[in-house]
């Protein structure tokens, strides 16, 4: 068996990357977190806050779309998707789950950028705030992992 070639695997350089984020704005404290968390991890990575373009949209329905238009304007080496879907009484959390992560892959998958998918999924309002930070940071470093490896593939 061929070993394989690592190539950009794990490497977190953000320095001359273009970033775009689209943060949700339901539940906006926590996304508020999610957005503070996620842009002090990318200065830390060296991403240049001039090099990052941070929109807000009102839901996680509406993050996909805004992601589309960020990636077809050529302009960013990686975008970030987040937002915080609560369960609620009905089914419209699992539609809302559902159909803005296939919406984020799918935007991906189509102009061949990467997403990092920070939307989080949560039972109630104690796990999200249990987990924005963390989940903030970790949008920012896959960001700039997998922004490092396309170039290094392409």
């Amino acid at each position: 068996m061929q070993q394989a070639d690592q190539g950009s695997a794990g490497e977190l350089i953000g320095e001359g990357l273009r970033i775009g984020l689209v943060r949700a704005r339901f539940n906006d404290a926590v996304t508020q977190r999610l957005a503070e968390a996620c842009l002090a991890e990318l200065a830390r990575l060296d991403v240049d806050p001039a090099d990052v373009r941070h929109v807000s949209v009102p839901g996680a329905l509406e993050v996909p779309l805004a992601l589309k238009a960020l990636a077809e304007s050529g302009e960013f080496d990686a975008l970030v998707a987040l937002g915080c879907v609560i369960r609620g009484e009905t089914y419209h959390f699992e539609l809302v789950c559902n159909e803005s992560a296939a919406g984020v892959t799918r935007v991906a998958l189509d102009h061949r950028v990467p997403v990092a998918n920070a939307i989080l999924t949560v039972e109630n309002e104690a796990q999200a705030w249990a987990r924005a930070d963390d989940k903030g940071r970790d949008a920012a470093r896959v960001a700039v992992e997998m922004a490092n490896l396309l170039e290094d593939l392409s």
